[in-house]
């Protein structure tokens, strides 16, 4: 179903001697893109991005505190399809973050840790992935950005199957140790996960003429 955010704003600039700042209200009376008397970014806010270069134009809502994105923002093409959600914590993705094509089938999810821009370094405890239920504390030293940690996973979005998964440890892609100069294309292929329908398939032609089918993957 598609979302619409043409909205009818009825701008209200409040340009007070003690309070400055502005905001607009929206359509159902909300008030949004407030900015307070420190030229801070507050609340709820719509941004809209104009095509250029030939990438897509946007508009994506959520909420800023102290001009930084928190919580769940919501991204929508021109049209209305919404096209991502991701998660956002000190104004850097943090978590899980989804991205949908325009008829609204998932194509990627993506893992995101972030950083403190307010520390130097920052202290972490991340899953030890070569011992299983295990963590390890780390210190790493802070950027301002969102570093990719986690699963990352990408679907055929006319079948709904991943076709390649790839893991990061705090940005760095995870390799095998017994293949330890592999690349992320042999990465993704040794953790691709095959869907239980697929494996049900497979069986049950064992010894049938095989027919080659395109897995996403590039010589």
């Amino acid at each position: 179903m598609k979302r619409f955010l043409f909205l009818i704003l009825v701008f209200a600039f409040c340009r007070g001697f003690s309070q400055a700042g502005s905001y607009i209200i929206g359509l159902k009376g909300d008030t949004l893109n407030r900015v307070d008397s420190k030229s801070m970014k507050q609340g709820k806010w719509i941004n809209h991005v104009d095509e250029v270069r030939g990438e897509p134009g946007y508009e994506e809502e959520g909420e800023y505190k102290n001009s930084r994105k928190e919580g769940t923002w919501r991204i929508y093409s021109l049209e209305g399809d919404l096209t991502g959600l991701e998660f956002y914590k000190w104004g850097n993705k943090d978590g899980l973050c989804q991205y949908f094509n325009p008829s609204g089938a998932l194509v990627r999810e993506e893992n995101w840790k972030a950083l403190n821009p307010d520390k130097l370094y920052d202290t972490l405890v991340i899953e030890d992935i070569d011992h299983l239920n295990e963590y390890k504390t780390v210190i790493v030293k802070n950027e301002g950005v969102a570093i990719r940690h986690g699963l990352w996973k990408y679907y055929n979005s006319s079948t709904g199957m991943i076709y390649k998964t790839e893991t990061y440890t705090m940005g760095k892609l995870e390799t095998h140790k017994s293949d330890p100069g592999s690349d992320s294309t042999k990465v993704a292929s040794k953790t691709m996960v095959k869907p239980k329908e697929v494996q049900d398939y497979e069986k049950k032609n064992a010894g049938k003429k095989q027919i080659k089918v395109r897995d996403g993957q590039t010589n």
